[in-house]
């Protein structure tokens, strides 16, 4: 075991917090932030939040004042002074245009920028609130105001709005000022000032409401804040959960820094049970074999690591296209100049896999992704190096259990279907075949009631030719390639990934090309392109792709 992977275990038996550490990149300068430090900041996420919410309000205060001035008009209200009626107006006025004004920048301007906004616009509609409360005479107002309506204001903005620690303390110290300077407002128009008392009465609930509304706006940011790192590793913070399998979860997660998004590959500790030295090291490995890959059309991994409770994850590229899985159900077979345009670029990734003394252990359709890739259309890359074993390595430790066998079933090769253990790359090059064989035909090379006859299937029995089943013309020279792929025996295959791409572009077929890529993604539909990639969901599905097997085939 390595000393990272025991460091790793050592971490899930004890319980010992782990930052996740990139080797290539030092250590996350994020990492050691404390909650009081993390407090000052908001994340994307609640920015956002903060910036819907904000523009409901503006609504609702943009139409407000209109009621109170019909209501005004139908009943005519007292006045504190004969001037107040034309103050209060517009005071109206000005808190609708506010209102209005707020809708228009929340549309506008980024949800950090608005976090600042909102410290003026509260306070300022702190002031036109009250202008309005303390319009009514002295005495009618001692009768009815036992809780400042200014008060009420700060506090369902604390409680509706998240904001920084900061922001909150001076929009609240801000806007309970503005009770007494709405009152000297109307003194300076003409009303009668209050006695001493009165003046007292009326805004003692003020400052009161100032001070729970800092504690109860402290308490919910701590809790929004614990949420949001619940959900953040390392540098990353997780949006979206992308699909859920036997062992973990994949996310869709955004750098806090970069503002790049990227797929988090997320291992449940209980799914690690007893066996999580030999997990981790699984995973472990799988990190590292794809990380040191370098290939255009190996998905790039970013980092890994462990979270506090004790997941393992890693962090890929995130990818937008579909598998080839859901190509072929959804569209047909493919046109064979399209199933090679497709199968060399699998070739490159698995070249440089298998010269690195890298098998892959679970080339599927699922694990071949298509996708939009900057300027090109139709890009593969292949994923989910999960159960990626290394050749020729002495003292290379197995992770697979005695009497299981490590794949998918419908694209497993017979060397491995058989549990033999000192199987090499041209394992890949059999599951490639049957790859191309359902790119080709739409159909699984042999299918069975249960995964165990399909594995029987592959150990004894000759592939149909895949002309036999395909719903258009395959050409000859292209089905003996494929069949070529499909011998039982390694020796039979094409002896290399270099080798079996040598043989497809001698085939001569026409062109695949870039506008007939681009013509084809043209003809889909916008969701169809936006899909994202799991990045590895597949090996989440243990049931799928892992056999145990009892009475191995002869």
């Amino acid at each position: 075991m390595s000393r990272r992977a025991a460091e790793m275990a050592e971490g899930v038996a004890g319980g010992v917090t782990r930052v996740s550490v990139d080797p290539r990149r030092g250590p996350d300068p994020g990492a050691g932030r404390s909650r009081s430090a993390v407090s000052q900041v908001l994340t994307p996420e609640l920015q956002r939040a903060a910036a819907r919410r904000l523009r409901y309000i503006a609504v609702i205060n943009a139409i407000v004042p209109c009621l109170i001035v019909g209501i005004d008009l139908a009943f005519q209200r007292p006045m504190a002074a004969p001037a107040s009626r034309l103050i209060t107006l517009a005071d109206l006025i000005l808190g609708t245009l506010l209102g209005l004004s707020l809708m228009w920048l929340t549309l506008r301007l980024e949800p950090r920028v608005l976090l600042d906004v909102a410290v003026v616009y509260q306070v300022v509609m702190g002031l036109i609130i009250s202008i309005q409360s303390h319009a009514a005479p002295i005495d009618i107002q001692a009768g009815s105001r036992q809780w400042p309506v200014v008060a009420v204001w700060m506090i369902t903005l604390a409680l509706l709005i998240p904001n920084t620690r900061r922001n909150t303390v001076i929009a609240t110290l801000a806007t309970a000022v503005m009770d007494p300077l709405g009152l000297c407002v109307h003194l300076l128009a003409g009303a009668p000032a209050p006695s001493p008392a009165g003046w007292f009465l009326i805004f003692f609930p003020t400052p009161l409401a100032a001070l729970l509304t800092l504690i109860v706006s402290g308490i919910l940011h701590n809790l929004s804040v614990a949420v949001t790192q619940a959900r953040d590793l390392g540098s990353y913070h997780l949006v979206r959960l992308v699909g859920r399998g036997g062992m973990g979860e994949v996310w869709q997660a955004e750098h806090r820094l970069l503002a790049r998004t990227a797929a988090i590959k997320l291992i449940r500790p209980d799914a690690l049970g007893s066996r999580a030295t030999e997990m981790i090291q699984r995973f472990e490995r799988e990190a590292r074999a794809t990380a040191g890959l370098r290939s255009p059309h190996t998905v790039a991994v970013y980092d890994f690591g462990l979270t506090e409770e004790g997941s393992f994850y890693y962090v890929m590229e995130f990818l937008t296209g579909m598998n080839t899985d859901a190509l072929v159900g959804r569209h047909g077979p493919l046109p064979p100049e399209r199933a090679v345009h497709l199968l060399l670029q699998a070739c490159s990734s698995l070249e440089e896999a298998h010269a690195r003394q890298l098998v892959h252990r679970d080339v599927k359709p699922a694990n071949v992704f298509v996708c939009r890739y900057g300027l090109e259309d139709d890009f593969v890359k292949v994923l989910d190096f999960g159960l990626v074993k290394s050749v020729g390595l002495a003292g290379e430790p197995s992770l697979t259990a005695s009497g299981v066998v490590a794949g998918t079933p419908d694209y497993i090769a017979p060397e491995v279907a058989r549990g033999e253990r000192d199987f090499d790359h041209r394992a890949d090059i059999y599951s490639l075949g049957c790859v191309a064989y359902f790119l080709l035909t739409g159909k699984p090379v042999f299918t069975g009631t249960t995964p165990l006859d399909v594995l029987i299937e592959h150990v004894r029995t000759a592939p149909t030719p895949p002309s036999r089943k395909a719903s258009q013309p395959i050409p000859p020279a292209l089905e003996e390639v494929v069949l070529s792929c499909l011998q039982k025996s390694p020796g039979d295959r094409p002896q290399s990934a270099r080798d079996l791409a040598r043989r497809l572009e001698a085939l001569k077929l026409a062109p695949w090309t870039r506008e007939d890529a681009a013509r084809w993604w043209g003809g889909i539909s916008s969701a169809e392109k936006d899909e994202s990639a799991p990045a590895g969901e597949p090996s989440l599905h243990a049931g799928e792709r892992v056999a145990v097997i009892q009475d191995r085939p002869q």
